[in-house]
């Protein structure tokens, strides 16, 4: 799957630190996040450097069809990125994108995060901003806003709590926007945190380890819109191969579309 995606995934994911997710014992047995890039990475991949308070750690970065094809070989079936690139003298950069994470908490399920979304989507509008969607291949979805020009870290994680707020007051039944677990149940947690610096989230087009091989899939908002009334929103390897020979890369703009957050928001 990788192999096949990379020309469609890689764009995406390029330029970013890569936390990825490994199952080396199968997705029925424990996985672990890893960071660091180990020693004995091969010296052909590009790496990148951050700070943490307890010291430098190298990162790989992924942006080359070889490179995927690597890190699935380390069976780290999930990659997860942050909304931004290191810049080109190997400094993190601003934030290039804004995304709301939508949590479900149980009983509530991704029929309800496509009603959320459906929400945010018109609130981004009435501000002339434009937002694409995709499933998180679990149980919730995300929400992505292109930035494409350079945005303080902290005023992207705003903006974003703003809008989680605003929707939390108009559907207190439905909409969290507090981060405190325990809150959560049968509600929609619109994680903004994800906006951080030190953050990250799932890839567009990365597997999740499940009993079936799903995609954290990219959708069209008429999608969203069946899944708001119960469609089925999960799509698995092969389906998301599919999906790009009928649809290509439906996260495509994502990639050039410069827009502004409010100054303020």
């Amino acid at each position: 799957y990788y192999t096949a995606i990379a020309d469609v995934m890689l764009p995406h994911i390029a330029g970013r630190p890569a936390t990825r997710k490994r199952w080396p014992n199968g997705v029925d047995a424990p996985a672990f996040f890893e960071k660091k890039l180990a020693r004995s990475a091969p010296a052909w991949l590009d790496r990148g450097t951050l700070q943490h308070r307890s010291g430098a750690s190298v990162y790989p970065i992924i942006g080359t069809s070889t490179g995927l094809a690597w890190i699935a070989q380390q069976a780290a079936l999930e990659v997860h990125v942050p909304q931004w690139r290191f810049t080109a003298d190997g400094q993190p950069g601003p934030a290039d994108r804004l995304v709301f994470d939508l949590d479900p908490g149980e009983p509530a399920t991704i029929i309800e995060c496509a009603q959320v979304a459906i929400e945010i989507h018109d609130v981004l509008e009435t501000v002339g901003l434009q937002s694409f969607p995709k499933t998180s291949g679990s149980k919730g979805m995300q929400l992505y806003v292109p930035l494409n020009t350079p945005h303080e870290h902290d005023h992207a994680a705003d903006f974003a709590l703003a809008v989680a707020q605003l929707l939390e007051q108009k559907l207190p039944k439905l909409v969290l926007s507090n981060m405190t677990k325990k809150l959560r149940k049968g509600k929609i947690f619109i994680d903004w945190s994800q906006n951080s610096r030190h953050k990250t989230t799932i890839a567009p087009y990365s597997l999740r380890a499940k009993d079936r091989p799903t995609v954290s899939t990219p959708l069209t908002w008429d999608e969203v819109a069946d899944g708001a009334d119960g469609e089925p929103l999960g799509f698995e390897a092969t389906e998301v191969l599919d999906r790009i020979e009928e649809h290509g890369d439906l996260f495509a703009e994502t990639l050039t579309l410069e827009q502004e957050l409010p100054v303020g928001g």
